[in-house]
């Protein structure tokens, strides 16, 4: 069964980027904010589970290949 992870680019400051994510491309109810300075990520509902790790991951993965915060992508394994 393959697990995937959704999100798109809502926001950005010089600080944070702020994510909309979730499992479904068209139901990405969830926020997630990436730290710049650290590649830190906080899930704004607090649940850290599968979907908001994939995210979070995937997302620092695309920033340090390509040296932008991605507008949108998918994780999926």
């Amino acid at each position: 069964m393959a697990a995937m992870a959704y999100f798109r680019k809502v926001s950005e400051t010089e600080e944070a980027v702020e994510y909309a994510f979730g499992d479904d491309p068209d139901r990405l109810e969830r926020r997630l904010t990436m730290d710049k300075a650290s590649g830190t990520s906080t899930a704004q509902d607090a649940r850290i589970d599968h979907t908001f790790l994939k995210a979070s991951r995937k997302l620092n993965a695309l920033h340090t290949e390509r040296g932008v915060w991605p507008e949108r992508g998918m994780s999926v394994s």
